[in-house]
């Protein structure tokens, strides 16, 4: 597969993240999963994929591994990505975290391939409820509810040209506003808002409203694979990865 790639491993400066203090590290990407820092399957998995090295790495010292090249970071995962991508990485380019111990070549190969077939700009991948829940029925996930399927994201994007740019920046924008709820309605638009919360508004439909907004052509692509949804964001999260990777977890 011929795709750069940029890894978002940063995290918020002057916030001690509780794994980080359970784990006695200073950074995410390095907590222990079953005694192998996260940021390594990662890296495994994209190498094992064949994607483009080195690998661009944002809001981590890129020193820690000869895989990995160093990029700009910004203040939250929206202004590093557009830091790092407009710094000088080629495109077309795939954007994954470092938090995503699950990620396998399987998932990585199933996504570019969708991603490339539609020949879209900008692509977001998600994994169904349909998918993760009948995997994982005790896991509680966050879904965004469309009319035709329930999805949640797998932290990983795909940008096919510089056009896609303009997706990261409405996310910066979307990003300074979650505090200012009426901003950003108005910034989503309010139709596609009320469909949303009417029911009505399909995931493809989704998409096409961005599209048309930000004049690019931006599509979803749906993996069917439970563990592209899981990545470790809290305590229970990192219990749940460890018990996967061990193939100890068991349904209760």
């Amino acid at each position: 597969m011929s795709s750069s790639v940029l890894i978002l491993a940063g995290q918020r400066e002057g916030v001690i993240d509780p794994l980080c203090a359970d784990a006695g590290v200073e950074r995410k990407a390095i907590i222990p999963i079953n005694g192998r820092p996260m940021i390594d399957y990662v890296l495994t998995a994209l190498e094992q994929a064949s994607l483009t090295q080195p690998f661009h790495v944002s809001g981590f010292d890129a020193a820690y591994d000869k895989r990995l090249v160093q990029s700009p970071s910004g203040t939250g995962p929206a202004d590093s990505t557009d830091a790092a991508l407009r710094a000088g990485i080629n495109f077309p380019c795939l954007i994954t975290t470092a938090d995503h111990p699950l990620l396998t070549p399987q998932m990585l190969e199933h996504f570019l391939t969708q991603a490339r077939q539609s020949n879209a700009d900008f692509c977001v991948g998600f994994a169904t409820n349909k998918i993760i829940q009948p995997a994982y029925p005790d896991v509680k996930r966050t879904y965004l509810n469309f009319s035709d399927c329930s999805v949640s994201g797998c932290n990983l994007f795909y940008m096919r040209t510089h056009k896609g740019l303009a997706a990261i920046e409405f996310w910066k924008q979307a990003q300074h506003l979650r505090k200012q709820p009426l901003k950003l309605a108005h910034s989503l638009g309010w139709g596609v808002l009320l469909n949303y919360a009417l029911g009505r508004l399909s995931l493809d439909g989704a998409f096409e409203y961005a599209s048309k907004r930000l004049s690019i052509i931006a599509k979803p692509v749906l993996i069917p694979i439970a563990e592209a949804a899981i990545d470790v964001d809290k305590p229970s999260d990192k219990i749940l990865v460890e018990a996967i990777l061990s193939g100890s977890y068991n349904v209760a």
